[in-house]
């Protein structure tokens, strides 16, 4: 990933530091706004589907991913909050799914 993403959590964290504070009431709600953000691209999808026949059609596939881009970049900043790297932490979970993906190739 480009180095501004993860400078973007980072100074993100600190904004809402400032702002909010950082302690575990704080870190709570930033945790929780995963579930909010995660709502909003369920709700982006169903309007992709035109499930609700009351609004039809509302959403577009480009929504859908900004929203999980809300999401992923969401829980960046959360793990930013936690005092660790956000990058270290997604680079170990990638090697998680690598080393998962590899074992299940293997006859």
């Amino acid at each position: 990933m480009d180095e501004s993403i993860w400078e973007a959590a980072r100074v993100s964290r600190s904004w809402l530091d400032a702002a909010n504070g950082s302690g575990k009431t704080e870190l709570t709600c930033r945790i929780l706004k995963l579930t909010e953000e995660a709502g909003e691209a369920s709700a982006a999808w169903i309007g992709l589907l035109g499930q609700n026949p009351r609004k039809g059609v509302t959403h577009t596939r480009d929504d859908v991913a900004a929203e999980l881009a809300d999401v992923a970049f969401t829980a960046l900043v959360a793990i930013e909050s936690l005092g660790l790297d956000a990058q270290t932490v997604l680079d170990a979970c990638a090697a998680k799914v690598r080393t998962r993906l590899a074992d299940h190739d293997r006859p």
